[in-house]
């Protein structure tokens, strides 16, 4: 997420990328999504180093693109077009199906996806009911090959990065996003990047973050609440990302030696009890009062 002074930046190139639009055009991509409140869509490539353009999409040939803003003619209905905030851009289906058309490869797209759901902007069937209307548009083969992998849980973009590791290296089966893990007498022990629950095998991405002193402590901590428990564990670290086979060996290692537990004989559980308020789909997220969500999504404010 960008600091504060440069989100005034980022928004002052989309408003002013905005001005040049027709009648008929709004922005699209990543400040579509940026205006309409998706946290991690910065205009900024992986690493922060370069500014993306702006996309703008219309379906007129009278403006070109210039420094600062691409322009993408492309069949566009008016319906298809929002206003917030006095700024018109294409609704975030369309501006996330865009953005997994256009990305380098479907991993990518995936990433794109779960970012825009982590801030809500679309689910996976309102994202997939778009894609499946527009068989004949530019990269949408891509962006349906991403559908399958999406998820509406992930709470970053190494997250996401992980979580394709484990299924399209390793080969493993789709795991649990973010789902919080109980003992039997319903009480809260962590809440894991993801889960696989047919082995008892849970991995972690640490960041810089996690390095820090009071951080480290409450990792350390957690990590021997879930062994106690039977539940086995990996931890990704940014190194990682430029080897990801040796992502695949912390990961095929961990559920190698995981108890695979039958779920009678299990210490731990992923069944809620009755005062917990479940959040890990966008539409339970979505019905959360603002009072709510600031109590029980404020992690995704930090």
């Amino acid at each position: 997420m960008p600091a504060i002074a440069d989100r005034a930046n980022v928004e002052q190139r989309i408003v002013e990328a905005a001005a040049v639009l027709p009648e008929v055009g709004g922005i699209t991509g990543w400040g579509s999504l940026n205006w309409l409140g998706g946290s991690w869509f910065d205009g900024l490539t992986v690493g922060g180093r370069t500014e993306l353009p702006v996309d703008l999409a219309t379906c007129y040939q009278d403006i070109r693109s210039q420094a600062g803003y691409v322009v993408h003619q492309e069949r566009l209905s008016p319906g298809e077009l929002i206003v917030k905030d006095g700024l018109r851009t294409t609704s975030a289906a369309r501006s996330v199906c865009f953005m997994m058309r256009y990305a380098r490869n479907v991993r990518e797209a995936v990433a794109c996806g779960d970012l825009a759901m982590f801030s809500d902007l679309v689910s996976i069937a309102e994202l997939t009911a778009y894609c499946l209307a527009h068989p004949g548009w530019t990269g949408i083969p891509q962006a349906r090959d991403a559908l399958p992998l999406l998820d509406e849980n992930s709470w970053s973009p190494w997250e996401t990065w992980a979580r394709l590791v484990w299924r399209l290296d390793a080969g493993l089966p789709p795991p649990l996003c973010n789902r919080p893990v109980f003992d039997l007498s319903g009480h809260h022990i962590a809440t894991p990047d993801f889960l696989d629950p047919e082995s008892g095998c849970y991995g972690e991405y640490d960041g810089e973050i996690h390095l820090l002193g009071s951080r480290r402590s409450r990792d350390i901590t957690r990590e021997n609440d879930l062994r106690n428990l039977g539940l086995e564990g990996f931890t990704i670290v940014a190194s990682d990302i430029a080897h990801p086979d040796r992502a695949v060996q912390k990961m095929t290692d961990a559920r190698r030696r995981a108890k695979w537990e039958p779920e009678s004989t299990r210490r731990w559980t992923t069944e809620r009890p009755g005062w917990w308020t479940p959040t890990h789909t966008v539409d339970l997220r979505r019905q959360l009062t603002e009072r709510q969500r600031v109590r029980f999504l404020r992690h995704r404010a930090s």
